[in-house]
């Protein structure tokens, strides 16, 4: 049974850094990712990177948020800079593998302005 333990969530200022992480259970996941949702809005793309380190990211977070993996230990990170208050989201855990996905149980980023 695949598991994702996000961490790194909290509340933060605006213009301050956070940096999210999710170990994942078992191996070779195709694509790991992490997606957000806001209070009345639908879960949405932040970031996605594959097994060979290829990356996508959501247009809204470019230039201030790095996705980045650690296959050894199965871990995706997301370090988020200069936050916005339009950041603050439940950020959950993706990944992927075999075709199935597989979600954390999210983790709250407030940013305060």
């Amino acid at each position: 049974q695949v598991q994702l333990v996000e961490s790194g969530g909290g509340l933060v200022q605006a213009g301050e850094s956070l940096r999210l992480s999710c170990e994942a259970s078992g191996s070779e996941f195709s694509s790991m990712g992490w997606h957000r949702q806001a209070p009345g809005k639908q879960r949405e793309l932040v970031a996605r990177i594959t097994s060979g380190g290829s990356t996508i990211y959501a247009d809204s977070v470019k230039g201030r948020f790095t996705i980045s993996r650690d296959g050894a230990k199965n871990t995706v990170y997301l370090q988020m800079n200069s936050l916005k208050p339009e950041d603050t989201a439940v950020y959950y855990c993706n990944a992927i593998r075999n075709w199935a996905g597989y979600w954390g149980q999210g983790t709250q980023v407030t940013v305060s302005s």
